[in-house]
């Protein structure tokens, strides 16, 4: 039996709903795993490089950081994956969805961190100046208003409040 959902007015079962936001969230990570793998692998070979040694105690701490940032980015980013594998078949998909979700967002958060992690640490090494601090807030303000401000502001504008229930009165 189909059902209008309240909050999205799509006419779909419970399991459709949680099957079409399932496919939703795996197109969303496929843009995220790319950006954080692409990242995590170049700071796994910087450690390799010859400039590396003469990197200050600072930056060393900055790169460490950076590097277990993406490491713990990749593995919430790919936790879903795991846990629908695990779950699947079990008839508990919109919780796997849910936690999926959940899942996803700590990954943005920790990539958030990582992407500003590593361009302190780039900007401290390319300017060796103060600005350095300055850009990468600059950089993470703006990291911060695309992904969740903006989102969070669309959400408010433009979703409808729940239609009223029409009691006969």
């Amino acid at each position: 039996m189909h059902e209008k959902h309240p909050k999205s007015g799509r006419d779909e079962t419970s399991e459709q709903r949680a099957d079409r936001r399932w496919t939703d969230l795996i197109q969303e990570m496929r843009v995220a795993l790319t950006g954080v793998q692409i990242l995590f692998g170049f700071l796994l070979t910087v450690v390799f490089t010859p400039r590396f040694p003469d990197l200050s105690d600072t930056d060393r701490t900055i790169y460490i950081v950076t590097v277990l940032l993406g490491s713990a980015s990749t593995g919430a980013l790919i936790g879903p994956v795991a846990f629908h594998r695990m779950v699947s078949g079990r008839r508990i998909k919109p919780q796997a969805v849910i936690w999926a979700s959940r899942l996803t967002m700590v990954g943005l958060v920790l990539l958030l961190c990582t992407l500003t992690s590593a361009l302190l640490l780039i900007l401290r090494v390319a300017t060796h100046d103060v600005i350095a601090p300055v850009l990468v807030t600059v950089i993470l303000v703006w990291y911060v208003l695309c992904w969740f401000v903006l989102p969070w502001w669309a959400k408010r504008r433009y979703t409808a409040p729940p239609a009223a229930v029409d009691d006969g009165q």
